[in-house]
């Protein structure tokens, strides 16, 4: 019998309990608000936010989000004015103070020492906006987030009530409940003579709000003239502004520099020609005609010295390259091709394997052949001008600074900017890898590095899109265009000499002979007979000036007929190369794979309307959300 009291006394104290803990849960009983529409434009809200705090997220009271950063219809950048009137607690004057967002102002109604007794309080926010009118063709309109959807707790009631300018009348209304996105129609509407309300029917869960569109005749409220809207677009879009006129002065300054120093000497006449200029090495050629340097250029001097008798060259069967020391003198060896051998084989040592292993080594023979070459032929042949690049970059990055100082989140679109910066350098040579892979003919070797380039690639366009989300569609655009005028530049700006032009018709004559058509070829005056030591001997310029494969299309049947000599069925194959690829096919390799070996064992591994019913909660202006603090 006593059990039983027991239990009963539990279950009439629970009947108490329960209550007490559901209304020790913080939320907020009812959200009203008062938007009032001012014959200039401006509207004037008053917001009364009934709260219940229990210590938990209400301590000192409540902060309101409103976003001041809106995108129109078109990408570009909207700036509102946000000004707060009054903020009352219980009808008493309430202290407070704002707070920079990404997006928008953080309007913290309370102390931070003053810490609240748990119960219930009522909040009184006013505040003035503007530009948040749509002036369309046949009515204006305020499609408005009145609770905004980013409250931390459940709102059981929420009004908005609409005043509009005197004697304006509603011509059409909606009204959108739910989260973001949502067009729940959980919602009455009340009309008076003097405004117009709307009312949910259900509380709102934390994340969803009540967003509403009223729409009244034209000419209640002033709408902005020509000259105050171009005063907003400039005034919005300052960034983009900067940016603009920052590309147009970068283009004029590199026109103008371009045209002082980076015109091209005029070219002479063009003539075939069957040996290389004098005293100029493989890899010097490419050098001048490119006025820069590549890793290929060390896979040219390389199989220069092969073809000299230096060295030679073995392929295994998974297409790893071993380079030996052959025996001869230097003393054929150009200077560049000198420094070459020194670093590939320092202290005695006769031989090196093309793996990531050596990198230190073909490192270090890279980067002397680089020298070599710039100091022997550079200001000789052509010049860089770098000296009138500099000035262009500091244009460059007054007008990015432009952008990033008023985009809406500052830190992300600058370490976006540094990150694609280093990023798209890398993407932008994997890209010539892969062009020239495809290239050279060889799928397997292509289809390789195309799949290793692809994550790249897509990196690449992630963070492009993130950028976009910092700093808009438009300043994105105008990055680019900056990024691209300095790359573009960068190469016009370099000019040859007299004398480097003379010796790039030269060149140009050369390579018109090896790379000349099947069908073009008896045009040719005198061409040398085709032999096997004749492609031999120039398969290094051709490497050097990109025609390998023409080369080796010219001696197709001639390659494929020393293969295998039908006298005697011996093959035929150079003396300093050995491996898989047969001798009809080296040219191709060597300028494709090999070339690729090179240069990878360098590296160390390692604006819409809301009353018509097309809106939706979320949308419109006004809105943010909020929280306790």
């Amino acid at each position: 019998m006593n059990h039983l009291k027991t239990i009963l006394l539990i279950a009439c104290l629970s009947l108490f309990l329960i209550p007490a803990g559901i209304q020790a849960q913080e939320r907020i009983l009812s959200f009203d608000s008062r938007i009032d529409i001012l014959a200039e434009g401006d509207v004037v809200v008053t917001e009364t936010i009934r709260v219940v705090a229990a210590g938990k997220k209400i301590r000192r009271g409540i902060y309101r989000d409103f976003p001041t950063r809106y995108r129109n219809n078109r990408g570009s950048q909207v700036i509102v004015r946000f000004e707060v009137l009054e903020v009352l607690r219980d009808n008493r004057p309430e202290a407070y103070h704002t707070e920079q967002q990404s997006n928008g102002i953080r309007v913290y109604m309370g102390k931070k020492g003053v810490f609240l007794q748990p119960g219930e309080y009522t909040y009184t926010l006013v505040y003035r906006t503007d530009r948040q009118i749509g002036f369309f063709s046949d009515y204006d309109e305020l499609y408005w987030n009145a609770t905004g959807n980013g409250w931390d707790f459940v709102i059981e009631k929420a009004r908005a009530v609409i005043q509009l300018p005197p004697g304006a009348e509603v011509i059409q209304y909606a009204a959108y409940t739910g989260p973001v996105g949502a067009d729940g129609q959980d919602y009455t509407i009340d009309e008076t003579e003097d405004d117009f309300g709307f009312s949910t029917t259900r509380a709102l869960k934390p994340r969803e709000g009540l967003t509403i569109a009223v729409a009244w005749p034209k000419g209640y409220v002033t709408e902005p003239d020509t000259a105050e809207k171009i005063g907003y677009l400039l005034g919005d879009n300052r960034g983009l502004m900067v940016a603009l006129c920052g590309l147009f002065v970068l283009l004029v300054y590199y026109a103008v520099a371009w045209w002082k120093v980076g015109r091209d000497p005029a070219e002479g006449a063009v003539i075939p020609r069957y040996t290389p200029p004098n005293g100029i090495s493989p890899a010097a050629m490419r050098f001048v005609l490119q006025m820069g340097f590549d890793k290929k250029a060390l896979a040219v001097a390389v199989v220069s010295m092969a073809i000299k008798g230096f060295l030679t060259i073995t392929e295994d069967s998974d297409e790893i390259y071993s380079l030996e020391i052959a025996g001869s003198e230097s003393s054929s060896l150009s200077p560049g091709e000198a420094k070459v051998a020194r670093n590939l084989f320092p202290l005695g040592s006769r031989s090196i394997t093309l793996k990531n292993t050596s990198h230190k080594k073909v490192g270090a023979a890279v980067k002397a052949l680089r020298t070599g070459l710039s100091s022997e032929y550079e200001k000789v042949y052509f010049l860089r001008n770098t000296g009138y690049f500099i000035p262009g970059i500091a244009i460059s990055l007054l007008a990015l600074g432009g952008i990033v100082l008023t985009a809406s989140q500052v830190s992300v679109a600058m370490f976006m900017m540094i990150w694609l910066s280093g990023w798209s350098a890398g993407v932008y040579f994997l890209a010539a890898m892969v062009i020239a892979a495809w290239r050279s003919r060889q799928v397997a070797g292509a289809t390789t590095i195309t799949l290793f380039a692809l994550p790249f690639f897509g990196g690449e366009i992630f963070g492009l899109g993130m950028l976009a989300t910092a700093i808009s569609l438009p300043n994105l655009i105008l990055f680019i265009g900056i990024v691209l005028t300095n790359i573009v530049f960068y190469h016009l700006l370099k000019a040859p000499t007299l004398a480097g032009r003379r010796l790039m018709d030269e060149i140009e004559g050369l390579k018109l002979y090896m790379s000349v058509a099947e069908k073009d070829r008896l045009n040719l005056l005198n061409p040398p007979d085709r032999t096997p030591a004749h492609f031999e001997a120039l398969l290094p310029h051709a490497m050097a000036l990109d025609v390998e494969n023409d080369w080796n299309d010219q001696f197709a049947d001639v390659l494929a007929k020393a293969a295998v000599d039908p006298t005697s069925g011996s093959h035929h194959t150079p003396s300093w190369y050995s491996g898989r690829t047969p001798f009809n096919g080296l040219a191709s390799s060597l300028g494709g794979s090999f070339a690729g070996a090179i240069s990878a064992s360098s590296s160390a591994p390692g604006s819409s309307s809301g009353s018509g019913g097309g809106g939706s909660s979320g949308g419109g202006g006004g809105g943010g959300g909020g929280g306790g603090w």
